[in-house]
């Protein structure tokens, strides 16, 4: 079987390492135009259109930029074929939803042009990603998503077993939907490529500072263990966070997600894959699976198993069962790599709404606390466009791109009901998962 995880957790993920030169932690009273909390994809984003409009910006960041799911993350730059369409398409009906999965769409080709604007050299491969299938079982269900996409205006094609193979896909993945849009990067590099422009275009980051309370008014202070940050403006961009900060406790809740990476394979297994354009795959499963190559020559596998701790909790521990199914789920899919050692195990929280849409808002009595969370596993395009559409709220107009994000969240449920109610949830989707596993190695042993 492939290699044990071992003791190869890391606390900070696989992607970044804790800056060399980190930026002080906000002592005494600063002000600014805005403050925004968070400094991943939606907050950095933030903070560099507004600085772009010529906005005095002040960044409060608990650990460090790109500490949280901004640099934990697979890596996809995905667009609106990614959607859970069953989750929301009744509730929102077609117009509206069409709308929003043109803004997914749009995520892809605004973090290509900032990465293109700022600089930000995180190994992009623009390669599109396949939604594929390990049985038979599952075409209809990815032809069924694939097609509602289509007609609600995100590209895609359907690729026979012929197609997958003369692409060169790992014979594992059997057919599958492609879209030509997006691909994969470092998302430790991107994150850092944000924090370095927003530095440079006068962004003030204050690093290890955490938020721990906030006064309402026409001016928003933000208050910090050693000092407070004052502004017209408080963005929370704190996404699996924000239900600890006392906002969205009934709107969103965080989902431990887990990953695993190999160490560099070597020019035989690699060729032993085939996989020459090394295209981003995730899964039909109900709980899927995603499997890339990074440009270091690794193989990086995650979700397999989703986790929700009771009391909407964020504890930064590793996953054990988890990293054990990703695991196996290596040895099943790619049976050339068998014996390849695990280079690193991590876990982070994603937030999601039951329609796992995002979740854009407003609160305070002046209506100037902005929020941005519910990525869902869609960050790095949702929550980096997130980032102009504030700006532009900020500003004074409302874009058409947040209009039409706007929808009644379905309400969570209190504890403990909600702990029963989700965790059955994902035990039901497990189980199912599980049955189309089992097939498929029946089938691969035959």
């Amino acid at each position: 079987m492939a290699g044990s995880t071992g003791n190869t957790y890391r606390p900070l993920g696989g992607w970044v390492e804790m800056p060399e030169a980190p930026q002080p932690e906000l002592e005494g009273d600063v002000s600014a135009d805005v403050v925004i909390v968070g400094a991943g994809f939606a907050g950095l984003s933030t903070a560099l259109e507004l600085a772009a409009r010529g906005a005095k910006v002040v960044v409060l960041e608990r650990e460090f930029a790109g500490f949280g799911a901004s640099g934990r993350n697979a890596g996809y730059l995905a667009g609106g074929q990614g959607l859970e369409y069953d989750l929301f398409l009744k509730r929102v009906g077609r117009e509206q939803a069409r709308g929003i999965v043109g803004f997914y769409d749009a995520g892809v080709g605004y973090v290509e042009g900032k990465l293109r604007d700022y600089g930000i050299d995180c190994d992009y491969n623009a390669s599109g990603i396949i939604r594929a299938a390990v049985h038979p079982s599952q075409e209809k269900k990815l032809r069924r998503r694939m097609q509602v996409g289509i007609e609600l205006g995100s590209p895609a094609e359907f690729l026979d077993q012929a197609a997958m193979r003369a692409r060169g896909i790992p014979p594992a993945f059997l057919f599958g939907a492609y879209s030509p849009g997006g691909g994969t990067l470092d998302p430790g590099k991107y994150v850092m490529g944000l924090r370095r422009a927003a530095l440079r275009a006068g962004v003030r980051i204050y690093e290890n500072t955490t938020l721990q309370s906030w006064v309402d008014g026409p001016v928003v202070r933000a208050l910090t263990a050693r000092g407070s940050a004052s502004a017209p403006f408080l963005v929370l961009a704190t996404n699996a966070y924000t239900p600890q900060l006392g906002l969205l406790r009934d709107k969103v809740m965080p989902l431990r997600v887990s990953a695993i990476e190999t160490e560099p394979l070597s020019a035989r297994q690699l060729a032993s894959l085939g996989w020459a354009r090394r295209e981003g795959i995730v899964t039909s499963h109900w709980t899927m699976e995603s499997h890339r190559l990074t440009a270091r020559d690794t193989l990086v596998l995650t979700t397999k198993r989703l986790h929700y701790v009771y009391g909407r909790q964020t504890p930064s521990v590793p996953d054990t069962s988890a990293y054990r199914q990703l695991a196996q789920g290596l040895h099943e899919r790619f049976p050339t790599l068998d014996g390849v050692a695990i280079r690193a195990c991590w876990s982070g929280y994603i937030s999601f709404a039951y329609d796992a849409l995002p979740v854009v808002g407003e609160a305070g009595a002046q209506r100037n606390i902005l929020y941005a969370a519910g990525c869902s596993g869609h960050g790095v395009g949702t929550q980096s466009l997130m980032g102009r559409l504030l700006a532009e709220r900020i500003g004074g107009t409302e874009p058409a791109l947040l209009s039409t994000l706007r929808h009644q969240t379905p309400s969570t449920l209190p504890e403990p009901l909600q702990w029963c109610v989700v965790n059955s949830a994902l035990g039901v989707a497990n189980a199912m998962d599980d049955r189309v596993n089992r097939k498929a190695r029946s089938a691969a042993r035959r």
